[in-house]
């Protein structure tokens, strides 16, 4: 939803974006990229999905709010870290994902959850209706490796949760986010 000056909020945009975010030369930094490419694959039809706009992102900083502008609904995908093991996916709400501080959230520097926090606080206007992340949690970032096995055998179960979000779009533009975090088999 968009702000106006007075505080009002406006009716939701129909548009639902998916933002693959990460570094594709960094190892498991590239699980947001990977897993958005892999939705495509096998789930998305453009034509038939004229409200779905996809982005890859390498390294957006604080680009992300200008990717953000115009979306009712915004999915990021996204490496992360914490104490999880490698290649369990988090599906974490905007207000979640201020548990995500500094060094901890992102796997690459200026992160999802700082872009988000200075947005909300200089120009809340252009932030989505909604915001979901997907993160799948990172294992290697070494410079130069691939994706970690770990986090390979975890993209299909993210590009079905991406889906799953897609198409879980109720009447009011919402998306449902009552999904549980979500573990690789």
């Amino acid at each position: 939803m968009k702000q106006s000056p007075d505080d009002a909020r406006d009716e939701p945009s129909g548009i639902i974006k998916i933002i693959g975010i990460g570094q594709s030369l960094r190892g498991d930094d590239a699980a947001g990229l990977s897993a958005v490419r892999l939705w495509q694959e096998k789930y998305c039809t453009p034509i038939e999905r004229p409200n779905l706009q996809v982005e890859l992102v390498e390294l957006p900083g604080i680009g992300l709010l200008s990717l953000l502008e115009g979306a009712g609904i915004a999915i990021l995908v996204d490496a992360v870290r914490s104490e999880s093991k490698a290649g369990t996916i988090h599906l974490l709400s905007e207000d979640q994902l201020e548990s995500f501080t500094a060094g901890t959230g992102s796997a690459h520097g200026w992160g999802v959850a700082e872009t988000i926090a200075l947005g909300k606080k200089f120009m809340p206007s252009i932030l989505p209706g909604q915001l979901l992340i997907i993160g799948i949690e990172a294992g290697n970032l070494t410079l130069g490796d691939s994706l970690s096995p770990e986090v390979e055998m975890a993209l299909p179960e993210a590009a079905r949760l991406i889906e799953q979000l897609v198409t879980s779009e109720s009447p009011n533009g919402q998306v449902s986010s009552t999904f549980p975090r979500i573990s690789p088999r």
